[in-house]
């Protein structure tokens, strides 16, 4: 791999110093977060405090479980993320599409990909670029630097542009809180494993009650994995973050902030023709908000941001370059090629919250514009950079929260989008107005120790630039894009659950139901015969296709505190899709998965064990799929053990380590691309996932 733009080695040093002195830095008080996957296993006042390590996703916190928060800084099993879809799987219901990189995988949720999952920053959206999605939006994000992630299951909020049918999720960081008896806070991190996996985070600010500076910046690096058979997987990357923000707070009611940042990075793909040589984000953003404006207006609040990313993908950077026959000469020849695309997004939004009586509204507009452009160079042709598409979208929004009384409340929103679609070398247009509505009655029962939800929601989502542009051919079949070809996808979800702790037993579950009218599927096939599919190469290409389609499924965990030191919890997720049109299985659904975490705590340490078990999925559709993957075939089940430790050093220091895939064993998840056949994969054969992995994390905080 290339060196890296910056070194962050020094801060191995610094921690490793910090290890040994308890009174080196200012005394601070203990990580108050309990050391459970889920919150609600244990009385918190029985759980002895350190920094906790997460293997098994929260069930809940706000919304009755509908609405999942999780903190990015704690350390979780499997080994600690290095990109947003890395972490996500650790929460119950996602998954991720693997492509042969040890890291940027795509994610599903509920067995739904791509846009039907809305993925913010800081509640903005920055997409990528890549007609395949080498570069999903989560691919440029470093969970690490946020400080929380919030997943809103369903669609069940209209807060932001383009709803999300399947859920919402929103990476952030909170303002700084500095005094002047303190100005200054910052915490670190290192991480060492297997097959050279090195990752750096350094977190710090300064200031006081009225400003403040902080930065954000990490490094990871780790080269090829090796499966349980020991083979050399083609996997390796590096990638760096780098986020300054200035704050200014003039008194406790209004927040300003100005936010910068660029990152780059490279990986290796086992399962696609070209390698991602660089993933470059340059970012800026503005936002403002007023508490207390009176009486009635509790807080207004607006933000502008504007991110462009440039992503290169080639086959010749990273990898052997391939060799061709030469018609001419009849002699092998290097074949190079290489792509360039960009995306540049700006997003804006102005929301005012009000309150009275027992009535909160949250009303605003929002708006977004991208545009998307690329090249190709190869030996057969060169393709000058050329802008393709042009995005353009207007909202509105309201959202609504009645409480009826201590135990009961109704939420209910409605937003409307305009959207405008431009596809320049078609030189052809589309506009679609796009409806959202939803509305959840929200319980607690103190009496029962129980809280419970249930909510319908409906969403219409315009078909993205992949499944638009990137595509072979639409629903008639012809080998060209399906621009208009394509319908206006829409869901009606059905969502409920619930939330319940007796002492030291919890339990908990979230339920869905849908039906979802012109399901937008994507076919695969042969199309290399110079039909321009998005394959980048490949022979199998994708065409969009509407279909209905019915959908349900359920994530589930029990947790009980055994005694003051030993805790359990069990979770299971399942999704279940169906192709009502052609009486088929949805695609590229994820099989039945339980989890069962054991930790033993006590007052400076732990110990942990993860036990994932995951079963055969013979629900496939051969050859469809999403933009990314397809059926391939059934999958076996599996199961891996991993276990963790975690030891406080002092107040201001954790180290935590840990072993993946104890057992070593050779495993396929379903959600798994073809390797390439650049890599010595044959046709349709699916490469392994790591085998045993070590690793030790440590962090500080000043």
């Amino acid at each position: 791999m290339a060196q890296p733009t910056f070194f962050l080695q020094p801060l191995t040093a610094a921690i490793c110093i910090a290890c040994y002195s308890s009174a080196t830095f200012a005394d601070t008080s203990v990580v108050a977060n309990p050391v459970v996957a889920n919150p609600v296993v244990a009385n918190p006042e029985k759980v002895h405090q350190l920094a906790p390590m997460v293997v098994t996703a929260q069930a809940g916190n706000t919304a009755n479980g509908l609405i999942v928060q999780a903190n990015p800084k704690q350390p979780i099993q499997p080994i600690p993320a290095t990109d947003g879809a890395d972490y996500l799987q650790s929460i119950v219901g996602f998954s991720a599409v693997n492509s042969g990189a040890g890291t940027n995988g795509d994610v599903t949720f509920r067995g739904m990909f791509g846009s039907r999952i809305k993925i913010l920053t800081d509640g903005t959206e920055n997409l990528g670029a890549c007609p395949s999605r080498m570069d999903a939006p989560t691919s440029y994000i470093s969970p690490e630097s946020y400080d929380k992630i919030t997943v809103v299951k369903g669609p069940q909020t209209v807060q932001y542009a383009n709803t999300g049918s399947a859920a919402t999720v929103i990476f952030e960081r909170e303002p700084e809180k500095l005094t002047t008896e303190k100005p200054y806070r910052g915490q670190a991190s290192v991480l060492w494993g297997s097959f050279g996996r090195l990752d750096q985070n350094v977190e710090t600010a300064v200031g006081d009650e009225k400003k403040y500076i902080r930065l954000n910046t990490n490094r990871s690096v780790s080269n090829s994995y090796q499966d349980g058979d020991g083979k050399t997987v083609p996997s390796a990357w590096e990638r760096w973050n780098a986020d300054l923000a200035v704050g200014w707070t003039p008194n406790e009611n209004t927040w300003v902030e100005l936010s910068g940042g660029k990152s780059d990075g490279e990986a290796l793909y086992a399962g696609r023709s070209m390698d991602g040589s660089q993933f470059a984000r340059e970012s800026l953003g503005l936002k403002f908000e007023q508490k207390n404006v009176t009486d009635v207006i509790e807080k207004v609040e607006a933000q502008v941001d504007y991110s462009f990313n440039e992503h290169v993908m080639d086959n010749y950077r990273l990898r052997p370059v391939p060799m061709v026959h030469d018609m001419h000469t009849h002699q092998m020849v290097a074949n190079p090629s290489s792509m360039e695309v960009t995306r540049r997004t700006f997003n804006s939004r102005i929301a005012m919250t009000s309150a009275w009586d027992n009535i909160r509204f949250i009303s605003g507009v929002d708006s977004q514009q991208n545009h998307r452009a690329g090249d190709m160079i190869s030996k057969q042709m060169t393709m000058p950079m050329t802008t393709d598409m042009k995005f353009n979208s207007y909202g509105a929004f309201g959202e609504l929260t009645y409480q009826l009384n201590d135990q009961n409340k109704w939420v209910a929103g409605a937003r409307v989008d305009q959207v405008k679609i431009q596809a320049l070398k078609l030189d052809d247009e589309r506009k679609e107005t796009l409806p959202s509505a939803f509305i959840r009655f929200e319980n607690q029962s103190s009496e029962h120790e129980a809280k419970s939800y249930i909510g319908l929601g409906y969403v219409e989502r315009v078909p993205d630039y992949w499944e638009l542009l990137s595509t072979a051919h639409g629903n008639t079949g012809m080998p060209k894009p399906a621009f208009n070809d394509v319908n206006t996808e829409k869901t009606l979800q059905l969502d409920f659950g619930y939330q319940h702790q007796h002492g030291g037993f919890s339990s908990w579950a979230s339920a869905y139901a849908g039906l979802i009218d012109d399901y937008i599927l994507m076919r695969y096939h042969d199309h290399s015969a110079g039909t321009g599919g998005h394959g980048h190469g490949a022979k199998m290409t994708a065409g969009a296709k509407n279909v209905d389609a019915t959908i349900a499924g359920a994530e589930a965990g029990i947790g009980y505190q055994f005694t003051d030191a030993i805790q359990a919890d069990v979770s299971a997720m399942y999704a279940w899709g169906e192709n009502t049109t052609d009486h088929t299985a949805l695609p590229q659904i994820s099989p039945l998965e339980a989890r069962l975490n054991l930790r033993y705590v006590q007052d400076d340490y732990s110990f942990g064990a993860l036990w994932r078990v995951v079963a055969k999925q013979d629900r496939i559709s051969q050859h469809q799929g999403n933009i990314v993957g397809y059926d391939m075939g059934e999958s076996k089940a599996f199961n891996t053990l991993s276990i963790n430790g975690s030891y406080r050093l002092n107040a201001d220091v954790d180290v935590s380590v840990g072993i993946d895939n104890v057992l070593d064993k050779t495993y396929t998840e379903h959600l798994n691309k073809a390797g390439s056949s650049g890599f010595g994969f044959a046709a349709e054969e699916q490469f392994n996932n790591v085998g045993r992995n070590y690793w030790m994390r440590m962090s500080m905080k000043f």
